[in-house]
């Protein structure tokens, strides 16, 4: 049974994919992945964020100019460059010992970082770059134009300074999915992962506060993704990664036959360990065997949609009384 597919114009053994995420974050994880099954691993992301944290808690949250004067910036590079080092040692080590792609994961807000930290995670040995471009337009001053504008600098630029290939992971938060999506494919980028998991937010009334909603996806979550990655496969010049709802073998198999090319799996990691990456590689084969097909190709977005078809149910986003049943 041949399970082998190309993502990135990388060859998998399978197109099960360990998203990025805390599973990721250490060599004993990332080598785990590999044992039991997984055709390609995304390193934890760096998160931009995460690194100015650091540096903040370092300097014990003070002004850098009435605590540090002009010794602030060596302060800050020194803390920044020992959390980016975590991050790469994990990459180097891990890539010793491994032989499926490892594939980085970034996420910024500053221009200047998406081009370094990309530039270091090659250094490192990534065989691929995962741009994890989860950009909320909250802004009222922002339009659509300027966040696909800012999508496409970005992209550009990395594309200069780096020879890996590239993926872009993205939200569905897109004034014209289709069509922007369409676009990204364009530019080159070697794939495109449908979708990151957004960060919710929830009230507690006890206390009057925010706080962070559940971060582990759903099995309903899986509807969303399934209905664009069928809609999309088609129409873009790129591979696409089905990511966020992913919990199952037959998951797998439904994300296959709307056209991805892969799927990336971690709620259902953490819910059931990295051992359970035997479970759906052994679903997807015996799948396959079941329904009669030799390779992932053959069957391969059987039930995406074609530029040209007008009826589909993937097209519904109302409930209709000939679908829903209801009197």
């Amino acid at each position: 049974m041949d399970t082998t597919t190309n993502y990135l114009g990388l060859e998998l053994r399978n197109p099960v994919i360990v998203g990025s995420c805390g599973l990721t974050s250490t060599v004993e994880g990332l080598l785990q992945a590999e044992e039991y099954g997984a055709g390609a691993v995304i390193v934890k992301s760096v998160f931009e964020e995460q690194i100015i944290y650091d540096i903040k808690r370092n300097t014990s949250f003070m002004a850098p100019t009435d605590n540090y004067g002009v010794s602030y910036e060596y302060i800050a590079q020194h803390v920044a460059e020992d959390s980016l080092e975590k991050h790469f040692s994990v990459i180097r080590e891990a890539k010793k010992k491994m032989h499926i792609p490892i594939v980085g994961s970034i996420n910024c807000y500053s221009f200047e970082n998406w081009i370094t930290y990309a530039k270091r995670f090659e250094e490192a040995g990534c065989d691929a770059m995962e741009l994890n471009m989860a950009i909320l337009p909250y802004e009222t001053m922002m339009g659509c134009d300027d966040v696909d504008r800012l999508f496409s600098d970005i992209i550009t630029s990395i594309k200069k300074f780096v020879s890996i290939p590239i993926s872009v992971k993205v939200s569905s938060n897109f004034t014209n999915m289709a069509q922007f999506m369409q676009q990204l494919s364009w530019t080159s980028i070697g794939g495109i992962t449908l979708f990151n998991k957004p960060l919710n937010i929830d009230i507690d009334i006890d206390n009057v506060k925010t706080v962070m909603a559940p971060k582990l996806s759903n099995p309903d979550d899986i509807f969303n993704t399934l209905r664009w990655v069928a809609l999309l496969s088609k129409k873009v010049r790129c591979p696409l990664s089905a990511s966020t709802g992913v919990f199952t073998a037959d998951d797998v198999v439904k994300m296959l036959l709307a056209g991805a090319s892969t799927v990336q799996v971690v709620s259902c990691l953490y819910k059931n360990g990295l051992s359970y990456l035997k479970e759906l590689t052994s679903g997807l084969s015996d799948w396959m065997s079941k329904h009669g097909y030799n390779s992932v190709n053959e069957f391969r977005g059987m039930l995406a949609v074609g530029p040209s078809e007008e009826s589909s149910l993937f097209f519904r986003s109302q409930f209709m009384k000939h679908f829903a049943e209801i009197q």
